[in-house]
C-alpha cells in the first residue's frame, strides 16, 4: 500500500499546476502561492516589515514575504534544516524552541519586534493519524507560543494546523489574544488535504 500510495503522489506532484509554476517562476516549492494567496486575500504584507519565517526550508514562504516587503523590510528565517540563501532574507540554522537559536534570533532582530510571524511547518509523520495529529498541534502550539512572546502590538500570525483533535481549542486560544481570527484554505493547498492556514490579526497586548 505504502508504495502504491507513493507512486500515486509523485504522478501527482509531477503534474501538479503550483509544481510547474514554481519552476517556471524560479520559486521553491508550490508552498509559495498558499501563502502569496493568502497574503493578497488579507493584505498581509507592506513595505518594511519585519517578518520572522519558522521552519522555513526549503525557502517557498521566505522568497514571497521578502519580494513583499522591499528592500527596507527585514525577514528571518529558522529551520533546522538546511536553507540555500534567499535574497533578501537572513536564515538561522537551529531550533528556534532552543535558546541558542533563539538568542541568535534576538541579536539578528536588534531590539525589532516581528509584525508578521509565518509557519508552514509540519512535524514528520508516522501514518497513525492520532499521533500525527498530536504533533502536528504540538508544532502548531510552539509557533503560537513565539509569536505571542514576540510579535509588537497588533502584529498577525499565520500557521498551519490540520483539523481533527486539538483544532477548536486552538482556535479559541488564538480568539482570546488576536482582534480577528479565520482559517483560510488555499487553492494551491490539496483539497483531500486537512490542512488549513490560521491567520490571526491584532495581537491584543
Amino acid at each position: 500500500m505504502g508504495r502504491v500510495r507513493g507512486k500515486t503522489w509523485m504522478g501527482e506532484h509531477v503534474a501538479d499546476v503550483f509544481v510547474k509554476r514554481a519552476r517556471a517562476e524560479g520559486m521553491r516549492s508550490r508552498a509559495a502561492y498558499k501563502l502569496a494567496e493568502i497574503a493578497g486575500r488579507d493584505r498581509l504584507f507592506h513595505p518594511g516589515m519585519v517578518v520572522v519565517d519558522l521552519g522555513a526550508a526549503p525557502g517557498g514562504w521566505s522568497q514571497v514575504a521578502a519580494r513583499s516587503v522591499g528592500p527596507g523590510g527585514r525577514v528571518v528565517a529558522v529551520d533546522l534544516l538546511e536553507m540555500p540563501p534567499v535574497p533578501g532574507v537572513t536564515f538561522i540554522r537551529g531550533d528556534f524552541r532552543d535558546v541558542f537559536t533563539l538568542a541568535e534570533l534576538e541579536r539578528t532582530l536588534a531590539g525589532a519586534q516581528p509584525d508578521l510571524v509565518l509557519s508552514d511547518m509540519a512535524p514528520n509523520l508516522t501514518g497513525i493519524a492520532s499521533t500525527d495529529q498530536a504533533r502536528a498541534l504540538e508544532v502548531a502550539e510552539a509557533a503560537r507560543d513565539f509569536a505571542l512572546k514576540r510579535l509588537k502590538p497588533q502584529g498577525n500570525l499565520v500557521v498551519k494546523l490540520f483539523q481533527g483533535a486539538g483544532y477548536e481549542g486552538y482556535f479559541k486560544s488564538l480568539q482570546s489574544r488576536f482582534r480577528s481570527v479565520a482559517a483560510r484554505k488555499p487553492e494551491a493547498s490539496r483539497s483531500r488535504s486537512s490542512e488549513v492556514y490560521v491567520l490571526a490579526k491584532g495581537l491584543r497586548r
